[in-house]
Parts: C-alpha cells; structure tokens; sequence
C-alpha cells in the first residue's frame, strides 16, 4: 500500500542544548535528499533492506531516529546468531545501526534479512563503508546485500553547515555574526560532527570569559582543533 508524504524540508539534528528537533525544524541539502527521502518514502521501499551508507558525523544516526520513533523499529545487534532478533523481524521494522564500526556474524546477517523478507518487514543499516567494503565472505549474504537498496550521504557543503551552526548557535539562544559564521565554515573538516564540536566550544570558551563571539575567539577553537585539542564528539 502506497503512503507517500511529502519530502521533509529539513535534517533534525540532536544537541546537548535543547535544540528544536521537530520535523519543521530540519535542514535539508542535496546532499541528504536522497537519504531524507527514502526515510519519508516508507513504507513504499524499493527493498525490504535499505542501506544508509555516509561519513562520521553526516546525520545517520539522526535520520535512523527519526525512522525508529516513526514506525517503531526496534535495534538488533548481530554480533552474534541470536533467536530473540529473528522474532523481533517477524514483529516489525528492525535497525542496525553503525555495522561497519564492529565485527559482526555474516550467519546472522544472512538469516535476519531472510526473516525481514519472509515476515514483508523492513530492515534500516546505517554504515560509513559501502557494503562491497565489509568484505563478506557469505557468497548468500553478498547476494542478498546486492539486492538491497543503499542511499548515499555526502559531506555537507558549505551552505548546509553555515545553516547548521546558525541552527546550533540559535538552540544555545545565541546569534552569531553571518561573517564569523562564513570564516568558520571556509576552515573547519566538512561534517556535522564538527560543526557540533566548533559551537559547543566557542560558546564554553565565551561563557567561561563572560565576552563576546569575535572572529578571535573563533580562530582560537579553530586552532584548539587543528592541534588536536577539541575533541569531536561523533555520532
């Protein structure tokens, strides 16, 4: 049955500072798209498995949210061959999440998807490595990974992370000049997870001084990350 919505306008993304992360609030570039999307399409999948394949920091996680609060997804782990996954694919929606940052069991991989099919569910796996790079040595599980449907997630542009740390700044009640914004932007790795990382540490650095948000400030975090000093918090 065809349950089409609209393509959401914007990517909500989870901060510490009690962001606005309805679906009016999201930032969508033509970079997430494709994967916002495929979230929105479902149910009307072009596969039972769809593959969200993307850098560190690029909305994955965020977008796999949004699909699990959604239609009620629960997370599996196949670490390991466990029965209690394959019942929970005969009940609904399941997710994988970050597949590619641990080993897993190609066994129970094969056999969940075979469950997802049998039961007409879904199942969502987000990734950083596209599936030809998760060297699967099941020629069954390889087959079934070819027939699933894998949406790429590219850097964010320029455009998507000045709006984003506008967005950033904004949930910590702070505006920023457009030109410290735009000097930021023109420097910093391209991801999310980075943008996070800048704004939460300009604003400690501004709240612990009791000053302003100047260029000078900014270039100084700039430096803190360039020298391996700011930790960025990946998700």
């Amino acid at each position: 049955m065809m349950n089409k919505q609209p393509l959401t306008r914007q990517l909500p993304l989870a901060f510490d500072h009690d962001p606005a992360t309805g679906r009016d609030d999201l930032i969508v570039s033509e970079s997430l798209g494709a994967a916002v999307g495929i979230i929105d399409r479902w149910p009307d999948w072009p596969s039972p498995v769809v593959i969200l394949a993307g850098p560190t920091g690029s909305g994955k996680s965020h977008l796999a949210r949004i699909w699990t609060d959604r239609v009620g997804a629960r997370r599996v782990d196949i670490a390991r061959a466990d029965p209690m996954v394959l019942e929970m694919a005969a009940l609904g929606p399941v997710l994988i999440e970050d597949i590619d940052r641990a080993p897993f069991d190609e066994t129970a991989l094969f056999h969940l998807i075979n469950a997802v099919r049998e039961h007409g569910n879904w199942l969502l796996i987000t990734t950083r490595l596209w599936p030809s790079a998760w060297k699967v040595t099941l020629p069954d599980l390889a087959s079934r990974l070819k027939a699933a449907t894998v949406v790429e997630i590219a850097e964010p542009d320029e455009a998507l992370l000045a709006q984003v740390m506008v967005k950033l700044f904004a949930d910590r009640q702070v505006a920023v000049d457009d030109r410290i914004i735009d000097w930021l932007v023109a420097r910093m790795e391209r991801s999310l997870a980075a943008a996070r990382a800048i704004v939460t540490r300009i604003d400690q650095l501004a709240l612990a001084r009791g000053s302003k948000i100047t260029r000078a400030l900014a270039a100084e975090v700039m430096a803190e990350m360039d020298a391996g000093k700011g930790d960025i918090e990946v998700s």
